[in-house]
């Protein structure tokens, strides 16, 4: 199988910045990337966060306030969208109703002006890439939610586009069909060795999908890295707790004398890593994923720094999410453990915290980070 013929592009972000009105903050605040040729780069960020608007700049259908959008090191912020060669696929598929797969496919090729056996050429490459072949003749109406997916792809495919900016195009089908659709946009990106912008707000899409993904909250870019950096590496208390389901639990305190001091509970110790990340009575967050926790029965009356009790097991096949209930100090903290040693609810348990994979987040020297800077990262 021959898949369509591709020009790879590579996009520069330089300060874009996107204001609706004076006197109101920005959507879009001073952002700064490079996306390089053949790259699939997730946008991933909470609703509201301006990703949507980034890739909408990137498009042409939002106009920049400020900076500069480069496709191959052309600026492109004047150029109308339909001459910036690129291709976006929505999360509402915006098909044709009343034409079939064929004429959705063949459409836009049509209004560029294409000879007919060049439209027909490209929509069956991309119709056999795609696993559209049966189904050229059916509506819309007569399509599952996936097959309508795949014919969106299918049209912004036999564009051969520079580049393709996906805006949450998953986001309207089941849990089981996402997961299908996730594995043929990879296969379809490996194939095409295509230049990929896609926006979501799934962490498991971003996780799974992206060469590199840009964390973004509130119009700024938060940290860019490969998935597995971005979860691993967290550079500030915000990407550490939007990553990870469950998320990241977080401990406040002070570091003193090698431990985590947390009012009259005993000290946690935060091993040599973290304790000298800070100087003595500084305050600090102890950031723990779920997974990172040791869980331990204990006796009743038995001192430990994070002793509770199970108050909910969720048996979820492989592993079990435990939630516990802090004593005296209130609060609770939630653990993955293996169901071969999972306490049964009620019982007394200690939490350990893997040392080696437990994070440290605190303000800068001026107090101003409000997202609080992870310090003495993981290696």
């Amino acid at each position: 199988m021959t898949p369509p013929e591709i020009r790879l592009a590579k996009v520069l972000l330089d300060r874009v910045v996107k204001a609706y009105k004076k006197g109101i903050p920005p959507v879009v605040r001073g952002v700064t990337l490079e996306i390089g040729h053949g790259e699939f780069f997730i946008l991933l960020g909470p609703s509201g966060c301006g990703k949507s608007t980034l890739l909408r700049m990137i498009a042409g259908l939002e106009e920049v306030s400020e900076g500069r959008v480069y496709i191959d090191d052309a600026i492109v912020n004047d150029v109308p969208p339909k001459d910036r060669n690129i291709a976006m696929v929505f999360q509402s598929y915006a098909l044709y109703p009343h034409m079939t797969v064929r004429e959705n496919m063949s459409f836009g090729l049509k209004m560029m002006g294409l000879p007919k056996a060049a439209i027909e050429q490209r929509v069956s490459k991309a119709a056999e890439s795609l696993g559209l072949g049966a189904l050229m003749e059916r509506q819309p109406r007569e399509l599952s939610g996936g097959q309508r997916q795949r014919v969106a792809l299918g049209r912004a495919i036999v564009r051969e586009p520079a580049v393709f900016l996906l805006d949450e195009p998953l986001s309207n089908l089941d849990a089981k069909l996402r997961g299908g659709m996730r594995a043929e946009l990879k296969r379809l990106h490996d194939r095409l060795g295509a230049t990929m912008i896609y926006v979501t707000h799934d962490q498991v899409e971003a996780m799974t999908l992206g060469d590199r993904v840009a964390v973004i909250d509130k119009g700024i870019i938060q940290q860019v890295g490969t998935p597995l950096d971005v979860y691993d590496r967290p550079q500030n208390r915000f990407v550490a707790g939007f990553l990870g389901n469950p998320p990241m639990n977080f401990l406040p305190g002070e570091v003193r004398a090698g431990a985590l001091r947390r009012g009259d509970a005993p000290p946690l110790p935060l091993g040599e890593r973290l304790s000298q990340a800070v100087p003595d009575g500084t305050p600090v967050e102890l950031g723990v994923r779920p997974e990172d926790f040791s869980v331990v029965p204990i006796e009743d009356g038995a001192v430990a720094p994070l002793a509770g009790r199970a108050a909910v097991v969720e048996p979820l096949g492989d592993q079990v999410v435990l939630t516990v209930d802090l004593e005296g100090e209130g609060g609770s903290l939630v653990a993955k453990t293996s169901p071969t040693k999972t306490p049964r609810a009620g019982q007394r348990v200690r939490l350990e915290p893997d040392p080696e994979r437990s994070h440290l987040f605190a303000r800068d020297e001026e107090g101003k980070n409000l997202s609080l800077k992870a310090v003495g990262a993981p290696a």
